[in-house]
């Protein structure tokens, strides 16, 4: 069978710990397929481009921009969206510490920085970057109302309450 973006396909992957099987058609990115199909809104569509940040989520661990993922190539993964955050008792933390430490303003770009913030702590790269390699790892996550401060100073509280 010829396969191509007008064909749809199943995609099975899980999310958030439950095992998901989607029909989709092959151009259909991860970003769609979370919020049109899985109600998973935590993702945020802004550039569409995969530079923003506000879709990220984990892909078998790894932060990913699922605005700029096909969903087709998750099939087989384990995927993790920020809904999925407050379930691990080893990011619950980091949440309120972004909390505690104001790292947020509108919202907008919370739910992406938590994901990358997690891709440290799960990789285990939070506990032995320097604070500048953290800076540097978070860039690729912007935030329009410059929150910066607030989510470094959320890392380092995190980092230090461990």
């Amino acid at each position: 069978m010829d396969n191509d973006a007008r064909t749809p396909i199943p995609v099975t992957f899980v999310v958030n710990g439950v095992s998901r099987t989607v029909v989709v058609d092959a151009d259909v990115m991860l970003l769609a397929v979370l919020r049109d199909q899985l109600g998973l809104t935590g993702a945020k569509p802004a550039c569409e481009v995969g530079v923003c940040g506000a879709c990220t989520v984990l892909v078998d661990g790894e932060a990913t921009s699922s605005c700029h993922t096909f969903a087709a190539l998750v099939d087989g993964a384990e995927v993790r969206t920020v809904e999925g955050l407050a379930t691990d008792p080893r990011l619950r933390p980091l949440q309120e510490a972004f909390v505690d430490e104001g790292a947020f303003q509108c919202g907008f770009c919370t739910s992406g920085q938590l994901m990358a913030a997690a891709s440290l702590v799960l990789s285990g790269v939070l506990d032995t970057a320097s604070d500048e390699e953290i800076r540097e790892y978070m860039l690729g996550n912007l935030c329009r109302c410059g929150a910066y401060h607030g989510i470094a100073r959320a890392l380092t509280r995190f980092r230090e309450a461990r």
